[in-house]
């Protein structure tokens, strides 16, 4: 077992297989550890998230005796005669139509034939290990051995909703459309996640599941229809609330995020910069989690009978982070150039997903992107109002300078850093880091002079395990992507380093153009490279 740092506040636990992760998984779930907010467990390791770093600081002050009482969890679940994979429950039984792009090349790297390879994968009852990358992704385990193959050498930018695919010794359904490098076996008709069901999610860890052929048969139609916003009208029967006139590049809906729910696959999301969320909000009255609009640059908004927001963020503005009183059809406008966000007293009214009325782009939950014309009504009956109905003014909630010509973050090195060469981790930490255009909530690019070197020339292949956000994952060609609050639950790229806790916010709002460098401090002193025996 080794403890490797993942950021300020994470401690990945490395241990010898998927059995031991589903042991030791079993044995957190009896018993949990004090202070952890989320466990994410992946093909050899476990992710175990405190709420802070100070949290961290308090469970690892000593990192041998942290080591050590993992181990005897996991002795005692070895103890327990704990069963990898869970066992009895009913079968989820998963259609397949086995006429995936990849059959030819699994049937030739397997050696089996493509009708042997159907054989094979509806031949034996696989289990839920865990899950990741996407909402309802499950890593299916306990498959026929003869079925281990390799990913794809270059990922496909989409792959299909229903997909069924094989990786290593795990299977797995895409829920939806999106990238990955699995090799597809075929597609199935069930819905492996819908928001509607209660969990969302079908195939949950511990549950078993076996694929049955139905090649020939064809797709079942969608019935399946997206939920619009609400509007809340006044008793005389007007909208009152925010017009989108201008969405600019890109208007979501955001709050603080729905955090723990990695179990369905789900990262918490949220805003990209949650201090300036939390102090929009009390500017004009509201909860510090109410919904607000988080623009990208440009914004242009009208009010709908009157209003009082708040605007907060890296965007210059008149009166930046205290109330403002909006009349009926007053326009507001925000430059571009930088994030920004944009808080009403009342909060907005807006579904709830998971909790949260946050826009998840990776896991596409919440509110869709706001449209010009959009009507966004305020949250009936007050409820995202806080204490007293009084506005209070926020004084530290300015917007701050303009983006500086470059900007420092602290990162943690880790989890990954020994997979790369050593000058190539000073060069992370020496190199200037441009973010290119190539940037969104999921994550953005990073660009260097130099690209970063893998230490085994990048021939091994890192099984999937759990990241978080601020994580500096680096794919193949050497230039980094800074995981943002929409990144993937879990991922299989080595992360070099991940963003200390205090830098997340200011590392979420860096448009494009920025130009940033790293500097290392330590997360918790001892953690790095724990070892228990």
């Amino acid at each position: 077992m080794r403890l490797l740092p993942v950021g300020s506040a994470a401690v990945l636990v490395e241990l010898a297989d998927l059995d031991a992760v589903l042991a030791l998984r079993a044995a957190l779930a009896r018993e949990p550890l004090p202070g952890v907010v989320e466990v994410v467990p992946a093909a050899r390791t476990l992710l175990l998230r405190w709420a802070s770093g100070r949290e961290l600081r308090r469970a690892g002050q000593l990192a041998g005796d942290l080591a050590h009482e993992l181990e005897g969890r996991l002795a005692a679940a070895a103890a327990r005669g704990h069963e990898p994979g869970g066992a009895g429950g009913d079968v989820v039984e998963v259609p397949v139509r086995y006429d995936g792009e990849d059959l030819a090349e699994v049937a030739r790297l397997t050696g089996l034939g493509e009708a042997g390879v159907v054989r094979a994968h509806t031949g034996t009852d696989w289990s839920v290990a865990f899950t990741g990358f996407a909402p309802g992704f499950a890593y299916l385990a306990g498959g026929d051995p003869a079925l281990r193959v390799p990913r794809r050498p270059t990922p496909r930018t989409r792959v299909p909703a229903g997909a069924v695919g094989l990786a290593g010794e795990l299977s797995g359904v895409y829920p939806r459309a999106s990238p990955g490098g699995w090799q597809l076996l075929g597609t199935t008709d069930l819905p492996v996640w819908d928001v509607e069901r209660d969990p969302p999610a079908l195939l949950r860890p511990g549950a078993r599941v076996r694929f049955v052929d139905v090649t020939g048969s064809p797709p079942a139609p969608s019935s399946r229809t997206a939920a619009a916003p609400r509007e809340v009208r006044s008793s005389a029967g007007v909208v009152r609330g925010l017009e989108v006139v201008d969405p600019g590049p890109s208007t979501l809906v955001q709050d603080l995020g729905r955090p723990g729910r990695s179990d369905l696959g789900v990262s918490a999301s949220g805003a990209r910069d949650r201090a300036a969320l939390r102090r929009a909000n009390r500017a004009v009255g509201n909860a510090a989690g109410a919904p607000a609009l988080e623009a990208a640059g440009r914004l242009v908004v009208r009010a709908r009978g009157p209003v009082v927001v708040a605007v907060t963020g890296a965007a210059r503005c008149t009166a930046p982070g205290l109330p403002l009183a909006l009349d009926d059809g007053d326009v507001l406008e925000l430059p571009g150039g930088a994030p920004s966000v944009l808080a009403v007293r009342g909060g907005l009214d807006v579904p709830l997903v998971l909790g949260s009325a946050a826009r998840d782009v990776l896991a596409g939950l919440g509110p869709e992107p706001l449209l010009a014309g959009a009507l966004l009504g305020l949250g009936p009956g007050g409820r995202w109002l806080e204490g007293s109905v009084a506005v209070h003014a926020d004084h530290s909630g300015h917007a701050g300078p303009e983006p500086d010509p470059e900007r420092v973050l602290d990162v943690v090195l880790g989890p990954r850093d020994d997979w790369f060469e050593p000058a190539s981790v000073r060069l992370l930490l020496e190199q200037e880091w441009r973010v290119t255009e190539r940037t969104d909530r999921v994550g953005a690019r990073l660009e260097g002079a130099l690209p970063l070197r893998r230490a085994d020339g990048g021939s091994g292949e890192l099984p999937s395990e759990g990241t978080v956000r601020g994580a500096l994952q680096v794919p193949p060609d050497g230039q980094p992507v800074l995981f943002g609050p929409d990144h993937p639950v879990t991922g299989g790229y080595p992360v070099v380093a991940c963003v200390a806790e205090h830098h997340l916010d200011a590392a979420g709002a860096f448009p494009a153009g920025t130009v940033v460098r790293f500097r290392a401090v330590t997360a918790v002193t001892g953690i790095t490279g724990v070892t228990a025996t």
